[in-house]
């Protein structure tokens, strides 16, 4: 049977082919796209933890982990009240029903520190594992003048430091941390990243094989001391076609991981 029909303000979408579905704004705010999907594909397929989907927007990776990792919780983290009403919704939907059990929503600011961390509900050492799509848009870019979806995708000074730092505190020694930025990003998250996260891999991620890298996914481990790697790059596209490469295809419908676990 179709899923109902959403309202007028909101869509409901199927990823990982009819896996799960979100229901997401159908105008303004932030909308999951193929970055959620590889962002989601960063975790290893057998994680079987506690998941913390810092930013979760509607809850596009956050639920695309539960729909690979058949024995993982998560946490949505989404501070817009706006975004986290549709995260609610899309929990409570019942095309959900399968896995959204699994997964609970926390409206909280990513970047808070210390005790008003604690307080907002992000413990310390109560994740497994940490994910985030931040914000990666530059000041300079053209902007949109929705305020939901400005808030979603202009990144502000300091963001990779401050949520770099909530995932070192609320992810405990040897959990996992997968995020996903532009290539121009990397000094600050490397910056970040130290003292907190070791064992970095970074996958790029090319439109085509001739092209430059548009995205970085990074994987790192709390307080590991080993040194930083390059996985094989993703190619999103065939060679002068639109046509989705078999690899990216997979991964895109949760039936591989980016980092080949």
């Amino acid at each position: 049977m179709e899923p109902v029909r959403e309202p007028a303000d909101s869509t409901l979408d199927a990823y990982h082919r009819g896996a799960f579905w979100l229901v997401q704004p159908r105008s303004g705010g932030h909308r999951a796209g193929m970055d959620a999907m590889m962002l989601a594909a960063a975790v290893p397929g057998g994680f079987a933890g506690r998941l913390a989907d810092l930013g979760a927007g509607a809850g596009g990776a956050g639920l695309a982990v539960l729909a690979r990792c058949g024995q993982a919780s998560a946490v949505l983290v989404e501070r817009e009240p706006g975004m986290a009403d549709f995260a609610r919704r899309t929990l409570s939907h019942p095309a959900n029903a399968a896995l959204s059990w699994r997964a609970s929503l926390l409206v909280a600011d990513v970047s808070l520190a210390g005790a008003a961390r604690a307080a907002a509900g992000l413990a310390d050492n109560s994740f497994d594992f940490a994910i985030m799509n931040p914000p990666f848009n530059s000041g300079r870019d053209r902007q949109t003048p929705d305020e939901l979806r400005k808030v979603a995708h202009v990144m502000e000074a300091g963001l990779f430091e401050r949520w770099i730092r909530t995932a070192a505190a609320i992810v405990r020694p040897s959990g996992g941390l997968a995020l996903i930025a532009r290539p121009e990003s990397l000094p600050d998250i490397l910056a970040a990243l130290k003292g907190r996260f070791g064992a970095a891999e970074i996958k790029p991620i090319h439109p085509r094989p001739h092209a430059a890298a548009i995205r970085i996914v990074l994987r790192a481990v709390s307080a590991s001391r080993r040194t930083l790697s390059f996985a094989p790059p993703l190619v999103l596209h065939e060679a002068d076609s639109d046509r989705f490469s078999a690899e990216a295809d997979a991964i895109n419908n949760g039936r591989a991981s980016l980092f080949g676990d």
